[in-house]
């Protein structure tokens, strides 16, 4: 899970919600066209394209709109920016395991869910050569219980995180070029993407950095 550092909400949202009056009241049931599609342009340009939670690789066309704390909770404003995020999976076929904002989907626990806001989310979580996410021995209760509410651990993530592995256990890369690879993948790019499973690599080959 990758630190997300929130920004300010786009104009053409912040101009819909102005819009307000005693016969129309801006909600979330009602956001579409292009408000929303400034809002989550926004929240996948704050993530730099990789989802909230998992950290695969997104766009507008496989992710949605995360609420942090659900929309069912009625203390909560569900058109609240700072309580908006992106998440992966925005369609779910049959058979297919959910994760992330899916597998989440009304849970939330002030104590138990490390979320990605949290500029500390980076260190409670470890990462193996299979791919497997644990809880670091930072609030290692809080991180394992957001794994298992997430399904963050399950066999296609862990796919996942051991293919963004391999190229890095290449025996044909010499010491200078792995340590220029790493780097290069830790960056954004100028388009303002992170590569995918950012976190896992900074965990695995981070100290290799130039």
């Amino acid at each position: 899970m990758k630190f997300v550092e929130k920004r300010e909400e786009p104009d053409e949202f912040v101009s819909w919600k102005e819009k307000a009056n005693d016969d129309w009241t801006p909600t979330y049931g009602i956001l579409a066209g292009p408000p929303k599609q400034a809002v989550h342009q926004a929240l996948l340009a704050e993530q730099g394209w990789i989802c909230c939670y998992c950290e695969s690789q997104i766009d507008e066309n496989d992710s949605h709109i995360e609420h942090l704390r659900p929309q069912s909770d009625p203390t909560v404003d569900a058109l609240d920016f700072s309580n908006m995020l992106c998440s992966c999976q925005r369609d779910t076929r049959k058979g297919e395991p959910l994760h992330c904002g899916n597998a989440k989907g009304d849970w939330y626990d002030a104590d138990l869910f490390v979320v990605p806001i949290d500029p500390a989310c980076e260190e409670r979580f470890e990462y193996t050569g299979d791919g497997r996410i644990l809880p670091s021995q930072q609030a290692a209760v809080a991180a394992a219980e957001t794994i298992d509410k997430l399904a963050l651990d399950i066999r296609k993530l862990n796919a996942r995180r051991v293919e963004a592995m391999a190229p890095f256990l290449d025996e044909d890369l010499a010491e200078d070029e792995l340590r220029r690879f790493v780097t290069g993948y830790l960056a954004k790019g100028q388009d303002g993407r992170f590569n995918p499973f950012w976190t896992t690599i900074r965990h695995m080959f981070g100290g290799l950095q130039n």
